[in-house]
């Protein structure tokens, strides 16, 4: 069997054990609060940083120096047959762009995806793709069944903070306004990797419920669902409760939302995600 090894970022989430036992190399993002810059999942943790970031003003993320991307590929060339590198999507950071670029100047074959989503997706997305290595699959199997992951994924978000998204350029000006007058949250979903918006919504409550809605759109053709949420444990426990008051067979988890998406839908957030027809860990 030819040897593989799977580059990421840390939107993916993955466990470093998990990672260090599975030929996962994850390359983090620099989470920034004020003049520092840290590494995400190395040098802070999703909890401790949006702590920290209620008190700071100056807030932001970039991608990862493209040196890194260059050293980890030379360094695996000549252990690896095979490379897969699954990122974060191309439409939100340059993540992809420099680790296939990284992989161009080290000189190495690497097969690239764009998850065109982070957090939940791409986790599901590299421990599927090893467990299709480990049935047999090639490298080009492998990347056309997550690419078929990409098309059946799912990824809804109500943001706390329209304010950094306006800061980013995701809310206009128009939108900010008219939503502080009327209280009016938005219902984002991830559309070929760009965040759009899906509906307009006049309570949060109501805003969480067709997020429900649309997850039951859905039912006949999922098995788990992912509930992320942006130091807002509370609020996620409750919609937990709820899917599986209604749908006892339907597996659930609750995972802390990546800072990088925090920083720009703010603390609070509330996000879903699931993956139609997709059976590996049913």
């Amino acid at each position: 069997m030819r040897s593989i090894a799977w580059v990421t970022d840390s939107t993916s989430t993955i466990d470093p054990e998990f990672a260090k036992d599975n030929h996962i190399y994850v390359v983090p993002l620099r989470l920034i609060l004020g003049q520092e810059a840290y590494r995400e999942g190395i040098d802070i943790s999703a909890e401790t940083f949006y702590e920290r970031m209620k008190d700071e003003l100056n807030v932001s993320s970039s991608q990862p120096p493209i040196g890194e991307f260059i050293d980890l590929y030379e360094a695996l060339k000549e252990k690896y047959d095979d490379i897969i590198a699954i990122h974060c999507s191309s439409e939100l950071s340059g993540t992809l762009n420099s680790s296939i670029q990284a992989a161009e100047i080290a000189e190495v074959s690497v097969v690239g995806i764009d998850s065109q989503a982070g957090a939940f997706p791409v986790r599901e997305m590299i421990m599927s793709g090893i467990q299709w290595y480990r049935q047999g699959d090639t490298v080009q199997v492998i990347k056309d069944k997550i690419q078929s992951m990409v098309q059946n994924m799912s990824f809804y978000l109500i943001p706390a903070s329209l304010h950094r998204l306006h800061s980013s350029g995701r809310v206009s000006g128009t939108q900010l306004i008219l939503s502080n007058l009327l209280r009016i949250h938005l219902l984002l979903r991830f559309d070929e990797g760009k965040v759009i918006v899906e509906e307009k919504i006049r309570t949060f409550k109501k805003a969480k419920q067709k997020m429900l809605e649309l997850m039951k759109t859905d039912l006949q053709k999922i098995k788990k669902v992912c509930i992320m949420h942006a130091n807002n444990v509370e609020e996620a426990e409750e919609i937990q409760k709820e899917i599986r008051g209604e749908h006892p067979w339907l597996k659930t988890e609750i995972m802390t939302f990546i800072p990088v998406a925090g920083i720009h839908a703010g603390e609070g957030t509330i996000a879903m995600s699931w993956i139609r027809n997709h059976s590996a860990f049913s």
